[in-house]
């Protein structure tokens, strides 16, 4: 097929998708279809794109939240987050050991694992001197991870019975990238999206001092910046509890950003290329896989014996 073709047809699916009848899943799974086929057309594009989409969309589902609900579960997660991110970074680097994964890729897998996925990844990358091989393969198999998840979760948690406040804790400890938390809990309710966000949200703060100490550890003292959409989120939330009374424009604002997030993870799927799958090693993979896996099942396991609520 010609490349012009291909890249309409690209054009097309993209803004399809801001038909509300699409969801987070069908988008992925849309971008992934593409991508798989015919190659992404606009690789730098859609990347750029992604990442700039995602915090918009974020920060406008701010507008649907509570700003009161915010801080009281930002709060209420700030050990519970530490001593989580804590425990997956050791357990990922144990792993990684065992089964001798390169040291810098066992490390930033961990890391990715542990906070926010790529985000964290590329934070942590400069301060242990990670080189690009490492950087592709810890950010393939974290993406190639995240896309399932998307796709899996929301089956997962309504075969358990877990109620939106259940979901939104699982969701946000479980899944790697904000967009795919994002994602999954939109589909299961208003109450998980919520959660999930802001617990997931409260996590990626970790990433600066996480990446500091590391820095101090090895000894380079790389600045760190901080995610400002993540204010942003605490403004619209906060703003759209002030003024309660334009409720319909907060409400209005935040169901267009949910239907950005549908067209973000179109784009985010299209990134899943022939050729990041082809950088992601068995042994990494293992691990990733192997670490998801834990921190899931003990994530439900804390959920049902009551020891993790908001």
């Amino acid at each position: 097929m010609k490349k012009s073709n291909v890249k309409l047809i690209f054009i097309t699916c993209f803004f399809l998708t801001a038909i509300p009848v699409f969801s987070s899943a069908y988008a992925l799974i849309l971008g992934l279809t593409l991508s798989l086929i015919f190659g992404n057309p606009f690789p730098k594009q859609t990347a750029q794109y992604s990442k700039q989409l995602l915090k918009l969309s974020v920060i406008g589902l701010g507008f649907g939240v509570n700003f009161y609900e915010v801080i009281k579960t930002g709060k209420n997660s700030i050990i519970l987050t530490f001593l989580t991110i804590t425990t997956t970074i050791l357990i990922g680097y144990f792993l990684g050991k065992i089964l001798n994964v390169e040291k810098k890729t066992s490390i930033l897998i961990s890391f990715g694992t542990a906070i926010c996925g790529g985000s964290a990844i590329a934070a942590m990358a400069p301060t242990i001197d990670a080189d690009n091989k490492s950087i592709a393969v810890s950010l393939a198999t974290v993406f190639t991870l995240n896309a399932i998840a998307l796709l899996i979760f929301p089956p997962i948690g309504h075969f358990l019975n877990l109620n939106e406040q259940q979901f939104g804790l699982f969701s946000a400890l479980a899944i790697h990238d904000t967009s795919s938390v994002v994602g999954a809990a939109a589909t299961y309710g208003s109450v998980a999206l919520a959660i999930a966000t802001t617990v997931k949200l409260t996590r990626a703060l970790w990433i600066a001092p996480f990446s500091m100490a590391a820095g101090f550890i090895t000894g380079k003292k790389k600045k760190t910046s901080f995610p400002l959409f993540i204010l942003g989120f605490i403004a619209a939330a906060f703003i759209n509890t002030l003024f309660n009374n334009l409720n319909t424009i907060w409400h209005s604002i935040a169901i267009s950003s949910k239907q950005l997030l549908v067209m973000t993870l179109f784009l985010i799927g299209t990134g899943l290329s022939k050729e990041v799958l082809r950088e992601v090693g068995i042994k990494p993979l293992i691990q990733g896989i192997t670490l998801w896996i834990i921190v899931s099942f003990s994530t439900l396991g804390l959920i049902y014996t009551g020891l993790l609520k908001q």
